[in-house]
């Protein structure tokens, strides 16, 4: 029988506390094996896979459905249901909904956005540096409302609305009680409802109006709850790991002055840098869930079948000095070629240029508007996210002259 590790408890014999480092905690497991069992909330079981090579693997493995309704009834539990969208589906029907989607969320689309994504950070940054006091949370003014706006324009969000996304999607996201979620995800679907009606009555030019009229060549197209499911995904995902890419690489950038001094010096460097940013200590800790549909044996442990839980731990795959030399070490200059920041294999993320522009622009537009930028409080003080999908600190106080 295989052990239980508790994470928290493990985490307190390395004397680390895991939610604001992580890392040591999972390099200690990847020492030991690169599989192991662990106590999931709420006193569920699932499997934890560790290590790059077995985490990349595990992320594209067709055994490892992404479906619910593979899950064991022991995991049923954990479900609070989002719909029937492509990150929860399998081959074909992750293939159709992809495809659909893939039609109106084109690269041309994408790069039409970036003169919009940088004026949209001009005003945030004018907003954010005009505070009399010389001091500002970067996370308010700056990491949520550029990829949220962004977001919302592309999808046709009204502005008002947004406030209401961000709190909805952290309830979804974090670890608050299923009460809580099932709650947030009611609101969420009830505007999201009204949104999709005022769309079809009159249609836009934004890509939510096209995901409705959009079919593909034999006349398919997103189904209502498919449409609902596909607009909270793409409201989602769309905005929250950029938020913490942002956060995220300021800090890293703050805590290591000589690659924040080299980067200022040549901005040739900055897409490497936002590559390193998301290896280093990027906005997604975990994968989302996966369900074995038959035993599955990784690393000489075999996972039985059934609907078990697996948990691919990217964050660790990022510190795995098999794959990465030196990996504790943050280098703007690094080959960072193959991380995982957003993810492997049929779901790779379909936004990953998206997050890439947004985190560039903002990281290059803040530093040439407060070249002095400085962090503001104790970083070991800094209150981190709970949970283990994302990555982030709460709130990101810095300051300027």
């Amino acid at each position: 029988m295989t052990a239980i590790v508790d994470l928290a408890d493990l985490s307190r014999e390395l004397g680390t506390d895991f939610a604001s480092d992580p890392y040591p905690t999972f390099a200690e497991l990847r020492r030991r094996g690169p599989v192991h069992r662990i106590r999931m909330a709420r006193g569920t079981d699932g499997w934890l896979v560790v290590g790059y090579d077995e985490v990349r693997a595990t992320l594209a493995d067709p055994r490892l459905s992404k479906e619910w309704r593979r899950a064991a009834e022991k995991l049923r539990k954990l479900r609070v249901s989002t719909g029937y969208h492509m990150l929860g589906a399998d081959p074909p029907d992750h293939t159709r909904l992809r495809r659909l989607v893939t039609r109106e969320f084109t690269p041309e689309r994408l790069r039409s956005l970036a003169p919009r994504v940088q004026q949209i950070t001009d005003e945030l940054l004018a907003a954010m540096l005009s505070a009399p006091e010389g001091r500002a949370d970067l996370v308010t003014g700056l990491a949520f409302p550029l990829p949220i706006t962004v977001i919302c324009e592309l999808l046709g969000v009204p502005h008002l609305a947004r406030e209401h996304f961000r709190t909805w999607s952290n309830t979804l996201l974090g670890p608050a009680p299923p009460e809580e979620k099932q709650s947030a995800l009611r609101l969420m679907k009830e505007h999201l409802v009204g949104l999709v009606a005022a769309k079809r009555e009159t249609p836009g030019e934004d890509l939510l109006s096209a995901l409705i009229t959009t079919a593909d060549e034999d006349g398919d197209r997103l189904s209502p709850d498919e449409l609902l499911a596909t607009a909270w995904l793409m409201l989602v995902a769309g905005h929250e790991t950029t938020v913490h890419l942002v956060t995220n690489g300021v800090l890293s950038l703050l805590r290591h002055p000589a690659q924040l001094a080299a980067l200022r010096a040549d901005w040739g460097l900055l897409d490497g840098a936002v590559e390193e940013m998301l290896r280093y200590d990027g906005p997604v800790l975990t994968s989302t869930f996966r369900f074995t549909v038959e035993p599955v044996e990784i690393g000489g442990v075999v996972i039985p079948g059934g609907g078990e839980l697996v948990l691919p731990v990217i964050g660790d795959a990022h510190r795995d000095a098999a794959r990465f030399e030196d990996p504790e070490r943050f280098d703007i200059r690094r080959e960072t070629r193959g991380h995982l920041a957003f993810g492997h294999g049929i779901h790779h993320c379909l936004g990953a240029s998206l997050g890439r522009l947004e985190g560039a622009v903002a990281i290059r537009s803040l530093w040439e508007a407060a070249p002095d930028l400085a962090l503001d409080e104790d970083p070991a003080a800094l209150s981190w996210r709970g949970g283990m999908l994302i990555r982030g600190p709460d709130r990101l106080l810095v300051r300027w002259r």
